[in-house]
């Protein structure tokens, strides 16, 4: 059984695919709701320990909202979806007309808007691993937080911190009428669940 920090090239090279994939399904479903063209730079995709992950998206007292679900059937494990002022006021200035000046003034109509978007973007990231793999996977109902991205990271150390201290980054910048805005997603699965996915996409080294 394999940990991400034991991954070779080639499985990290195929992961970082499914980052690429599920970056450039999230860009689109993102341009339909939000009326504009969304593109996405490409996508950096590391394999982080998680303090080394907090501090990747701000550090761990910054606050900073985000949206989570866990992964079920074939594959287990949780996708967070981090979303930094400058995404959530792209998202709220299309589809509301108006953005924030800080998380306190989200009302539970931008919060819906938010959650609404967050659950396309890690249903896009699914999709994807769904899409490559031939697999079933389900999307539990996500839930909505905004605290110190040091408690949002708590959610994926306190599950599966025992089996192991890394965790799979995806960053990159979404595009939008020339405004750039970052897009920053933490997938962790299961031990079990990272080497049934490698060996359904046939780059799982046994050795």
């Amino acid at each position: 059984m394999k940990g991400f920090n034991e991954l070779n090239g080639l499985e990290l090279d195929t992961l970082r695919e499914i980052g690429s994939i599920g970056t450039g399904n999230a860009a689109n479903a993102l341009s339909s709701m939000l009326g504009c063209k969304v593109t996405i730079e490409m996508p950096e995709v590391k394999i982080m320990g998680y303090n080394e992950a907090i501090d990747w998206i701000g550090g761990p007292e910054t606050v900073t909202a985000g949206v989570l679900a866990r992964l079920e059937g074939e594959i287990n494990g949780i996708i967070l979806s981090i979303q930094h002022m400058e995404f959530i006021n792209l998202v709220l200035q299309h589809m509301m007309g108006n953005g924030v000046e800080d998380y306190q003034q989200l009302d539970e109509l931008g919060i819906s808007a938010l959650l609404e978007v967050g659950n396309i973007m890690i249903s896009a990231f699914a999709n994807a691993m769904a899409g490559l793999t031939d697999m079933k996977i389900r999307l539990t109902v996500p839930a909505f937080a905004v605290d110190m991205q040091g408690a949002i990271i708590a959610v994926p150390m306190a599950e599966f911190g025992g089996q192991s201290d890394y965790i799979m980054t995806i960053g990159a910048n979404f595009i939008c009428n020339g405004r750039k805005v970052p897009c920053r997603i933490l997938l962790s699965p299961d031990v079990r669940s990272l080497n049934f996915l490698l060996k359904k996409l046939g780059v799982l080294d046994e050795g």
